[in-house]
């Protein structure tokens, strides 16, 4: 199966990159890396990653439907995703309209600093 032979960069790469597949992947500028300044800038980078990835993934699964691999890895990824936003929203606060910490202290988004202040 052609999809099959799709062969990925760790999401870390990926995200630097901003492309997950290695075959696609046209360098057009210098690669950089991140270096987080504190545990809440070391998080919040770490879900940018991984949305990242699910996106990229997430669109070649729009076409590639049938690439079990590529789904098994897409539901790994979301599924970390989820467990690193909830890791962040419990020490820092909610970065999600959406987010069950809002339900337990109502409107706290507006609480100093923000997410891209740090």
């Amino acid at each position: 199966m052609l999809n099959e032979n799709k062969i990925l960069f760790d999401p870390y790469q990926g995200f630097i990159r901003g492309n997950m597949f290695e075959s696609i992947f046209d360098q057009y500028g210098n690669i950089y890396s991140f270096k987080p300044i504190n545990e809440q800038a070391k998080l919040l980078t770490y879900l940018d990653m991984l949305e990242f990835a699910c996106i990229d993934i997430g669109l070649y699964l729009d076409i590639y439907n049938d690439d079990n691999k590529k789904i098994e890895y897409y539901n790994e990824l979301n599924k970390e995703k989820k467990r690193i936003l909830d890791e962040y929203e419990s020490k820092f606060g909610p970065i999600e309209l959406c987010s069950d910490y809002l339900n337990r202290s109502p409107w706290s988004w507006d609480n100093d600093p923000w997410p891209w202040e740090v």
